[in-house]
């Protein structure tokens, strides 16, 4: 894995994105990643047909608060998916531990209560160059795979 590309994958399946709209929620947290995470999805749902007056930018505080951002963003907006875009580094206390937690339960339950996916774009990694490698470095682009995801998703909702 450590050579792998992890954000290749085929194009041909990914159905169009033309007529959808998207929210993309980002933390302002280790904003070098995140804009990183950012600049993949959104050029990726342009790619696949989206158009930038479909694409919404939110930003949140931190990587916790993502989930406030998607709620806010599915009740106010009608929107086809909503992508969260985090990065959330290990340090030396168990605060990742509870964020990387949190975040993931809140957005799984937002995926529950809502008929809008959100897809969580959140890096959690070990050290700063793990999220590089990410963030648009050896491993590709998380950002991208979460937008991929959102096409996707939107599809099977509007299906």
């Amino acid at each position: 894995m450590a050579t792998v590309n992890l954000s290749d994958y085929t194009f041909n399946p990914v159905p169009s994105a033309e007529m959808m709209r998207f929210g993309i929620v980002v933390s302002e947290w280790n904003t070098e990643i995140t804009e990183a995470l950012y600049k993949g999805a959104y050029e990726t749902l342009l790619k696949h047909g989206a158009t930038s007056g479909n694409i919404r930018k939110e930003y949140v505080p931190g990587t916790f608060e993502l989930t406030y951002g998607a709620a806010k963003m599915i009740k106010s907006e009608n929107l086809d998916a909503v992508i969260v875009l985090g990065c959330v580094i290990q340090g030396e206390t168990r605060h990742f531990d509870f964020i990387c937690q949190g975040v993931a339960y809140g957005i799984s339950k937002l995926n529950i209560k809502y008929k809008t996916p959100v897809i969580f774009g959140v890096l959690t990694t070990n050290n700063l160059q793990q999220a590089i490698d990410r963030a648009g470095g050896k491993h590709g682009n998380k950002g991208d795979e979460a937008a991929i995801t959102a096409v996707k998703m939107a599809a099977l909702k509007n299906r």
